[in-house]
């Protein structure tokens, strides 16, 4: 097996794995064969969206494995939705005490997260596999359970709890509150230094304006960002958050 990287060599290996045979009672024996072998595409992920449905780290470790089996070098973890935060943020116990869990409708309480440590010994699986682990951290929508957690980052500032309903939901973030924006970069700061992808996924998308255009600071915030509708908001948003994640060296994803 020769390659031009170690990463290459890496996925050689891999290859020669799967021209095993399958059953660990069969005679060790592979074709004679000469492969030539360069991947389409550089950046070859998979998500596993662990807001809607929790999964422990020992499973997450075993996706990892076979996602490296088969040449797969991305793993896009899908850790905060609507339906649950999954991600330890020290500076904000409530997120995980309240945000990682929901009220299902029979009664039971559902839900879980991953610890900062925990968080890095997956990465560093993940590392010595040749998979590389990018976060996605929602906003400004699919916020609601954040918003259980501080409704102080909503238009409304009122309670809600962590929903158990799938789909698009109106409460989001408060785009005409400064404080939106110090909790983000906040939570920012603590998960960057989990993660040493170059990319940073922020989902972006789905957002009603409905709060936004019912909303007095974020109203006023229009004029004077010289904006016309709740559109130019989103990106004022997103542009925001890219250039705030440019000057901690990392590419926005959504």
């Amino acid at each position: 097996i020769s390659a031009s990287t170690d990463k290459g060599l890496f996925w050689g290996v891999q290859t020669l794995r799967q021209l095993l045979p399958l059953s660990k009672t069969a005679p060790a024996e592979i074709p004679a064969v000469r492969i030539e072998d360069a991947p389409g595409y550089a950046w070859r992920g998979v998500m596993l969206d662990v807001s809607r449905h929790f999964y422990p780290v020992s499973f997450v470790e075993k996706q990892l494995d076979l996602l490296s089996y088969y040449k797969i070098n991305t793993f896009h973890w899908h850790l905060t939705d609507d339906q649950g935060w999954r991600i330890q943020i020290k500076r904000y116990p409530k997120l995980t005490s309240v945000g990682a869990w929901r009220i299902e409708a029979d009664g039971t309480r559902y839900g879980g997260f991953y610890t900062q440590a925990q968080i890095r010994e997956v990465v560093d699986y993940a590392r010595r596999r040749n998979i590389t682990v990018i976060p996605e951290i929602e906003m400004p929508g699919h916020s609601v359970a954040a918003i259980a957690a501080y409704p102080e980052l909503s238009c409304s500032k009122q309670q809600v709890a962590v929903t158990t309903a799938w789909g698009v939901h109106k409460n989001i973030d408060c785009v005409g509150d400064e404080g939106t924006f110090t909790f983000l970069e906040n939570v920012l700061d603590e998960a960057l230094p989990l993660f040493p992808s170059q990319s940073v996924h922020i989902g972006g998308d789905e957002t009603p304006k409905i709060a936004w255009h019912e909303c007095a600071s974020c109203q006023a915030l229009m004029p004077q960002l010289g904006l016309k509708d709740e559109d130019g908001l989103q990106s004022y948003f997103i542009k925001r958050i890219q250039h705030y994640l440019e000057d901690k060296g990392r590419t926005l994803v959504g």
